[in-house]
């Protein structure tokens, strides 16, 4: 028979949220203090007075009763300390007297119920013998837990049995209550942290109010292990009762520096020789590490990306507490790279990746590798805490986010080789934990990907012991409508590389912002652009008039969408009109289309261009950007990177969420080389008065591999990752000569064919200069890519980039010099010889004579590669 579905909490609001409560609900509710659950229990049995339902109140806890004044109900008074199976054998007695009807219970405070008993696991076996005894007559019970007074052993037992579990939590005198498990029932906000008060049961939609209100509730640990301590585990117990000595001012008992590193190398780093271990070991104290502790699925290092994130986090916090007061608060989990580990042996996959490095066909068993991973199973102890994980975020969307232990270290970025996962993390709590547990077979895949273990041997890691942790962090931004998204994404450099104006400072840095989410700022997207900020200049743009700024814009934002359940990109005026923003933070008015849209009678035109001018112009944005990365840079010693979101509570108060920081691979110096003089214009390959990236050099030219506009651009899609592959094996040759000049159509790296050459790092690894050919079709324009992954590959590797508009004035393609030059690609691969009327392979030594410069000044934004008949390059100067 259909139980009843139209039952009452006694808080109507709530009940929507829970899609009603059921005949034979069993409801748990778990808080910091009792206090917290009386208002729950004062309308649950206020409702039963109003509805003329019995309730029967279970009386057997040391603190005041629960049941208010006035309100009429069948009190039994028990004895816990009579032992389990007398306290038991009575309330099944009176169970079984009231029988059906939709009976309503209230219990006590169940967590004394341990202590009377000493015993958890008798308060587990307690609830798993009444809650389905109650469900059975269609009842409905209330019951409150204390949060970690009982340990998993109970909590989970009582988790899996009830029917809807609460958390319940107080900040700043309001309640807020965040449904872990609602048996049978979905909706799209069931399982947000939602706000009581007088307006009602509401979601919260911002990360910066869902990070504070969480991250302020003490976490329990969320490894098992807790019960059969092992070496991990009584090193953080030892840790906790030194770091509770200390805060009581007692002696702590022991040398608190020796414990903390011991953590560290735990936790952190494992290289007392390493610069990163000489900064963790600097900035973070025991309580900070016992704090990653609690937050840990397994054991092992959380790897590079956390450690980065925590750190500049640290450093913020000492060094300018002013920024890290604009922090959104984090409140991040991880997963030791002992899980992969665990993984690799439980799915038969470690032998194999143990023999790759000497394989004869390496890529081919790295691929077979790779598959495997991409189906494995996880023990189901690691299953068990990936939940907790996903009850504690809710429906927030989650982003899973490799952090390999070379990952972001001093000397090696991984920049995009391993996968980050995003989970909408939307639908029930089976699915989610599908979506969440693919996400992180992806990352571990990943591992075995071509481009990682090209860009490992290429730096000579493929050596190196390199295990995979994982970052689990909630998505920052808001939700709106049926889209969630940060209003801000970027990535930041404290240094800028790029130099397009005399009034640029590189020394401040620069900034790569997106609106919507940051992946459009991080990943190459060449369809679109984003704005570029000089962060001594903030108005200084690249592009000028007003048409050039609309064009140069951002069109296209990425975005979560929660019906589809997926990472999306949706066109920026599409978001705009269903966005509850402040847009004119973000975008300026076209006044000049304004106008020609009313001459031309059109009316509800939408002239919005994401300009970010209010943000850079009305807001300490920019400054507070700078010091922050100034800040953490000086602590390293080095230039770094970052990635962020902002997020703003009203027109001027906003949080910065600091995602990612590394070390960025570039000399904190821009120099000028010594010009070579006038040039004759007979003798220039090609000329740019920019764009240019990267450091200045003047070096003679072994090889110039070019790459015919006309021809390429008269291909098929299908046929120009042919030309890729060619280009690798070229620039991979055997016969491979010291300095390589790529020069071709359109956007090197594009992931869209269409409109360049889609070559991935291992094929273009070897290169000194990549130079872009605004000659493809009209309107294609060289595109910087600073702040994306593709552009930390070529920082990572030394290749510098010279962008070539040969319609602009001071640019030249001298096509007719180049066809003139001897084309070596038949002799390199005879197999290829057909494709050279494509790609002019010219070798220097096949010249008669004559030398080929580079020549590429970044602080003049000017470059030339020409012939000579004189072998002279150019010196440095300041």
């Amino acid at each position: 028979m259909e139980k009843r579905k139209d039952l009452s909490s006694g808080v109507p609001e709530l009940d929507r949220v829970l899609e009603g409560i059921w005949a034979g609900d069993n409801i748990v509710l778990q808080t910091d203090r009792l206090d917290d659950f009386l208002p729950f229990a004062q309308r649950y049995c206020a409702y039963t007075q109003e509805a003329g339902r019995k309730l029967i109140y279970f009386r057997f806890a040391n603190h005041p009763s629960l049941l208010p004044e006035g309100v009429p109900a069948e009190v039994h008074e028990l004895d816990p300390r009579g032992g389990f199976e007398q306290f038991i054998a009575q309330i099944l007695t009176i169970i079984d007297r009231n029988g059906h009807d939709s009976v309503y219970y209230l219990f006590d405070c169940l967590s004394g119920l341990a202590t009377d008993w000493y015993s958890d696991r008798m308060l587990g076996n307690f609830f798993r013998l009444t809650c389905p005894y109650l469900y059975d007559y269609d009842t409905v019970a209330l019951f409150v837990l204390l949060r970690d007074v009982p340990t998993p052993l109970a909590s989970r037992v009582i988790h899996d049995t009830a029917q809807v579990v609460l958390d319940v939590f107080r900040n700043d005198d309001r309640l807020y209550v965040l449904p872990l498990k609602v048996f049978d029932r979905h909706s799209s906000t069931m399982y947000m942290l939602h706000s009581w008060d007088e307006d009602g049961v509401n979601p919260v939609t911002q990360s910066t109010v869902l990070s504070e209100i969480l991250s302020a509730t003490p976490q329990p640990w969320i490894d098992p292990s807790a019960d059969l301590p092992g070496p991990w585990t009584r090193t953080f117990m030892r840790a906790q009762s030194v770091q509770a000595r200390i805060a009581a001012g007692e002696d702590p008992g022991e040398d608190v520096r020796a414990l903390t590193d011991r953590l560290i190398r735990m936790l952190l780093s494992r290289d007392e020789n390493e610069d990163l271990f000489r900064l963790c070991s600097e900035y973070f104290e025991l309580e900070d590490l016992i704090a990653i502790g609690k937050r840990m699925v397994g054991t092992g290092l959380v790897g590079g990306k956390s450690v980065g994130m925590l750190l500049a986090r640290k450093i913020l916090a000492r060094n300018a507490p002013e920024i890290a007061r604009r922090l959104e608060i984090h409140d991040s989990f991880y997963v030791g790279s002992d899980v992969f580990y665990s993984y690799l042996v439980l799915n038969d996959c470690w032998w194999e990746r143990h023999h790759l490095r000497g394989a004869e066909h390496f890529y081919e068993q790295a691929e077979h590798l790779r598959e495997k991973l991409n189906t494995g199973s996880f023990p189901a102890s690691t299953i068990a805490q990936f939940r907790e994980i996903l009850e504690y975020f809710g429906q927030s969307p989650v982003i899973v986010r490799s952090s390999s232990l070379l990952e972001d270290a001093y000397g090696n970025s991984f920049s995009g080789k391993y996968e980050s996962v995003f989970c909408a993390n939307q639908g029930d709590p089976e699915q989610r934990l599908a979506n969440f547990m693919e996400a992180v077979r992806t990352i571990y895949a990943s591992t075995m990907s071509v481009e990682a273990l090209s860009y490992r041997r290429h730096r000579g890691l493929l050596h190196r012991d390199e295990q995979m942790a994982l970052l689990v962090q909630r998505v920052s931004g808001e939700f709106q409508g049926d889209l969630y998204f940060p209003h801000i994404g970027g990535v930041g450099y404290s240094f800028n590389p790029y130099v397009w104006s005399k009034k640029i400072d590189p020394a401040d840095g620069m900034l790569r912002l997106v609106f919507g989410l940051g992946t459009r700022a991080v990943d190459r997207h060449d369809d679109d652009y984003t704005r570029v900020v000089a962060l001594n200049a903030p108005m200084l743009r690249p592009d000028g008039s007003s048409d050039e700024v609309r064009k140069y814009s951002q069109h296209i934002v990425n975005v979560i969408d929660l019906e589809e359940n997926a990472h999306v990109s949706r066109h920026f005026e599409d978001v705009a009109r269903v966005s509850d923003l402040p847009i004119d933070m973000f975008a300026s008015r076209d006044t000049e289309m304004e106008t020609r849209a009313r001459e031309a009678g059109i009316k509800d035109v939408f002239s919005s261009v994401l300009t970010f001018k209010k943000l850079l112009t009305a807001t300490p944005f920019a400054e507070v950007m700078r010091d922050m990365m100034q800040t953490v840079a000086q602590a390293y010693q080095h230039p770094v990177d970052i990635e962020f979101t902002v997020n703003f509570l009203d027109e001027q108060d906003y949080r910065i969420n600091l995602l990612q920081c590394r070390p960025f691979h570039f000399a904190e110096r821009l120099i000028h080389v010594q010009s070579p003089g006038r040039i004759p214009v007979k003798d220039i390959l090609l000329q740019t008065n920019g764009p240019l990236i990267g450091q200045s050099l003047a070096t003679e030219v072994d090889r110039i591999v070019y790459v015919v506009p006309e021809r390429y651009g008269a291909l098929p899609t299908r046929d120009r990752h042919e030309v890729a592959r060619l280009i690798g094996k070229i620039t991979n040759h055997p016969d491979r000569l010291q300095t390589t000049v790529l020069v071709g159509p359109g956007r090197w790296g594009t992931s869209m064919p269409e409109l360049g050459i889609p070559v991935t790092l291992s094929q273009i690894k070897n290169v000194t200069m990549l130079c872009e050919i605004a000659r493809m079709h009209e309107g294609l324009t060289p595109d910087l890519s600073l702040g994306t992954h593709f552009f930390n590959d070529l920082v990572d590797l030394g290749i510098g980039y010279m962008g070539v508009s040969p319609e602009r004035p001071g640019s030249i393609l001298n096509t007719e010099l180049i066809e003139q030059c001897p084309n070596r690609l038949g002799q390199m691969l005879p197999e290829f010889a057909d494709r050279s009327d494509l790609i002019n392979v010219i070798d220097a030594a096949d010249l008669g004579g004559r030398w080929i410069f580079l020549w590429a000044d970044m602080l003049k934004q000017q470059g030339a590669i020409y012939l000579s008949d004189v072998c002279a390059v150019g010196q440095d100067t300041d």
